[in-house]
């Protein structure tokens, strides 16, 4: 239940803007640099055991990372509430904890089934980044993008080896993993080798990236997919500046406005990761949001409108199936190539 309130209430102060870090960003000395190389500094590699290999019980999925023929590059999201630091060490084990069995398992394994997965451990901005507005909050998101950009030349360097790529993440981690798409993939070369990227948490602006453009179908590739989930009421408060954008619904994976009932949703997980829930939502995209309803109000509870925390949760079986979709489509399109 501990755990429970916490996962609830993380968004709540991060919408709430109720806590930020006493001194600017200059007076805290940050942690120690990672060093990727040191495996301790990954909290998912596909040839060890961790929290991403996970697969929920009864769901007839399996971790298939060893016949995987393609990768995820993950990035997690925000899981840092205090206010003595603007960033957190990734060698701090109590949060390493946490972020291991919520975000890992929750959301980097759902890509288990179709892609090797690397999500590496980063100095985190803490929440008070994003309401901060002397610009330390700024300065902390840089500085957390500035271990995801140096974590993903080495995994380009070190594990890629050619292979196509997912890159995925999900708020803070959406922002990083938005940011790596647009410096990397969107006007290079390297955008051949993107199956397409899962921008799942924050608000992406529509034609904010020059090439890549959202997906317009379940097997497109080399677009990205993006939405921001709130109940169907809407949110309670003026938050829209964080998740009011682009919308793809994850039930037909397309932008449109239909409604998809929840006997499209193939199965949701709860954050502890014991129950899938079939047909748990159905969803359709209005004003720039993914509007849900909820089967099951009191197991998946929002915060002041918004089911932030549950973005990739309500839709867990759907994202599974569609990474396979994607991953296979990619495949075909570029088998010629692949094979010289």
């Amino acid at each position: 239940m501990k755990n429970r309130f916490f996962l609830i209430l993380a968004p709540l102060v991060m919408l709430t803007a109720c806590l930020t870090p006493l001194a600017r960003f200059d007076r805290y000395k940050a942690p120690f640099m990672p060093d990727y190389s040191n495996e301790n500094t990954w909290a998912a590699l596909p040839d060890r055991h961790d929290a991403a290999d996970t697969v929920p019980a009864g769901s007839g999925s399996k971790d298939d990372q060893a016949n995987a023929q393609a990768d995820v590059f993950y990035i997690y999201p925000t899981l840092d509430l205090r206010i003595t630091h603007w960033n957190a060490s990734v060698y701090d084990k109590m949060l390493n904890n946490l972020i291991d069995r919520t975000a890992i398992r929750n959301q980097a394994g759902a890509f288990n089934g179709s892609c090797r997965v690397f999500a590496p451990r980063y100095r985190q901005a803490v929440f008070g980044s994003f309401i901060d507005r002397k610009g330390n909050g700024k300065k902390a998101l840089d500085l957390a993008y500035g271990d995801v950009r140096t974590a993903f030349l080495y995994y380009m360097q070190h594990y890629n080896q050619g292979r196509p790529v997912i890159i995925a993440g999900h708020s803070q981690g959406c922002l990083h993993a938005y940011r790596l798409v647009k410096e990397f993939f969107d006007t290079t070369s390297l955008k051949q080798k993107l199956v397409a990227a899962y921008l799942i948490g924050f608000r992406v602006r529509k034609d904010s990236l020059k090439y890549l453009k959202p997906c317009d179908s379940a097997k497109a590739t080399g677009c990205y997919i993006t939405w921001n989930t709130v109940s169907k009421e809407g949110l309670t408060s003026g938050t829209g500046q964080f998740f009011r954008g682009v919308c793809i619904n994850p039930l037909s994976w397309k932008q449109d406005s239909n409604y998809m009932d929840n006997t499209y949703n193939l199965g949701a997980i709860d954050y502890k990761f014991n129950n899938l829930d079939k047909n748990e939502a159905g969803a359709t995209c209005r004003d720039g949001l993914l509007l849900v309803s909820i089967k099951d109000p009191l197991k998946y509870v929002p915060a002041r409108g918004s089911y932030h925390i549950y973005d990739y949760n309500l839709f867990y079986m759907n994202i599974r199936a569609n990474v396979a979709d994607r991953v296979g489509a990619y495949l075909k399109l570029h088998e010629n190539a692949l094979k010289n």
